[in-house]
């Protein structure tokens, strides 16, 4: 294994501590719940919106974190949910006068830990509500889940409630505005490499040099089959009938398309996919009019891509156009 580590047990407390350095006045780091929240929080004018889940999915969570997204993020160690205390202390932290809202990625052992974290909370007079991502259609349950898996179609919801947040938006209307985004966003993602959690030291899992896992998951599970590695076109192809098929997506449709790398994958070859994508969609009648490519949901460095479809209206829009500000910046 080569990376940059030192001990691997305090890999994500350095990785937090990094993001606080870079971000001065911003963002603040809070050792003994792992959490990373704005700086400016809580706010009694706006829902204070959290989110946690395993580390090594960056730039998600911790780096989502800023106006117009979360105000604050409490991951695990990589890949794996973080205690329900850390949930719990978070929730506190946040308390606003308009509530706090949760938005969780369906894993059973994220669920389980807010689900704790909230109850502990509630039980101290604190306004909460929840949002289930569940965007990918690649398998119906899997190793960590119990339904479909959220993978990087979160970063949609994140930025539609984030924006109505600055904007006052109560606690049920994110509620409502999250679960119907939610329900338009759909996600698959194929691995051409397994990834090296920092404590395990090894990839974990195997995978040939001619092969490659078709609907992999962003912990490493396993897929809908593993294969023979295709061309690009041929990959694309396959996420793009599994994504457009499964809501359906139709002729005339406006699409947000993103192109997601999970972290081991060059920029370049992922334009090469977008490029395809888009063609496609575009000899389908589907209009692409806000286009990602780039890292949003990662598996440490997992060479691989997903591909995300959301179907688009004037309030989404207008969400999407809303001022933000992250960790991760764009000169």
């Amino acid at each position: 294994m080569k990376k940059f580590v030192n001990d691997p047990q305090q890999f994500v407390p350095e990785m937090l501590r990094g993001i606080e350095l870079a971000n001065p006045g911003k963002l603040k780091y809070l050792p003994e719940y792992n959490l990373i929240m704005r700086a400016d929080s809580p706010r009694d004018d706006k829902v204070s919106i959290i989110q946690g889940s395993g580390s090594g999915h960056e730039p998600a969570h911790v780096m989502a974190v800023g106006p117009g997204m979360l105000d604050a993020a409490c991951p695990g160690d990589v890949f794996s949910a973080p205690p329900s205390d850390y949930v719990y202390e978070t929730t506190k932290l946040l308390k606003s006068d308009k509530g706090v809202l949760h938005i969780i990625n369906n894993y059973t052992g994220d669920r389980m830990s807010f689900d704790m974290g909230r109850e502990l909370a509630e039980a101290e007079d604190v306004k909460v509500a929840t949002i289930i991502v569940n965007d990918d259609v690649a398998v119906k349950d899997s190793t960590y889940t119990v339904g479909r898996r959220g993978v990087a179609g979160n970063f949609f919801v994140i930025k539609a409630v984030g924006a109505a947040s600055e904007r006052g938006a109560e606690l049920e209307e994110l509620v409502t505005l999250g679960e119907r985004v939610n329900s338009v966003t759909r996600t698959m993602g194929m691995a051409l490499t397994s990834c090296t959690p920092p404590a395990k030291g090894s990839p974990l899992f195997d995978l040939g040099d001619d092969e490659m896992e078709m609907g992999v998951g962003i912990h490493g599970e396993p897929g809908r089959r593993r294969e023979k590695l295709k061309s690009a076109n041929e990959i694309v192809d396959e996420l793009l009938e599994a994504v457009v098929t499964d809501l359906p997506y139709n002729s005339g449709d406006e699409v947000a398309l993103m192109i997601n790398g999970l972290g081991g994958t060059p920029i370049s070859e992922l334009y090469i996919a977008y490029g395809r994508a888009h063609q496609q969609l575009t000899d389908r009648g589907v209009n692409v009019t806000r286009s990602y490519v780039g890292e949003y949901c990662t598996s440490l460095d997992m060479a691989g891509a997903s591909l995300t479809l959301v179907k688009l209206d004037d309030e989404l829009n207008d969400l999407l156009d809303a001022p933000a500000a992250v960790a991760v910046r764009v000169f």
